[in-house]
């Protein structure tokens, strides 16, 4: 092959190749949260089985019972753990706080480059946890629930969003995106089942009802 079509041809591949990264960077989210993965939707309709049915009891509840950031390394603390984990191009100063990077919020599809847009949410909410049997825990166990990064408990979301939240369960607030309402669930039922939480009968109710299609 003549030397000038060789050339040519290498030229029409490197840009067919920039054309295919520049659309894989513009319809992909910029970062991918990290949430450690959940039990699958047959062994949670099986925890689910098995966790207790209760009223809940919020009397008593305060957030100071559940200390949370606490140290993970260094300078670093579980919220800032979580923000690197779960973020794309993180960079942290001295102190280990996040000064650039960008976080895919999963509940609503939104990303973020700010670390100040972020909330890093407790899946299962504290006051949730206090209401479902927590209230008898030691501060060290309710410390533990608080920082859990081994199970599917820590997750970085857009902050209004968290605060929308709050510490509703599943039978009054979901994630709007319905592509991540399965691995929520999951989640949900893996985390108290793991602490021996109970679940009311509503809450039941809804998460039986999202298993169901998962």
């Amino acid at each position: 092959m003549p030397k000038f079509y060789a050339r040519r041809r290498l030229s029409i591949l490197a840009a067919l190749t920039g054309l295919i990264a520049s659309v894989g960077l513009f319809n992909g989210p910029t970062a991918s949260a990290a949430l450690p993965t959940p039990v699958s939707a047959t062994t949670a309709r099986s925890y689910l089985a098995s966790l207790t049915v209760a009223t809940e009891d919020r009397t008593g509840y305060n957030r100071d019972l559940f200390p949370h950031w606490t140290t993970v390394s260094g300078t670093c603390n579980t919220r800032e753990t979580v923000l690197k984990r779960d973020g794309s191009g993180v960079v942290t100063d001295s102190s280990c706080a996040a000064t650039s990077g960008s976080w895919y919020s999963p509940y609503d599809g939104a990303t973020w480059y700010a670390a100040s847009d972020v909330d890093i949410d407790h899946l299962v909410p504290l006051a949730e946890a206090w209401d479902s049997g927590a209230d008898s825990w030691t501060t060290s166990r309710r410390q533990s629930f608080a920082n859990d990064l081994t199970r599917p408990q820590l997750i970085a979301v857009t902050d209004n969003v968290n605060q929308a939240k709050g510490d509703q369960d599943p039978a009054t607030w979901m994630p709007s995106r319905s592509a991540y309402r399965c691995i929520y669930v999951r989640a949900w039922v893996q985390v108290k089942y793991y602490y021996g939480l109970s679940v009311d009968s509503a809450e039941k109710s809804a998460l039986q009802s999202h298993l169901a299609s998962c």
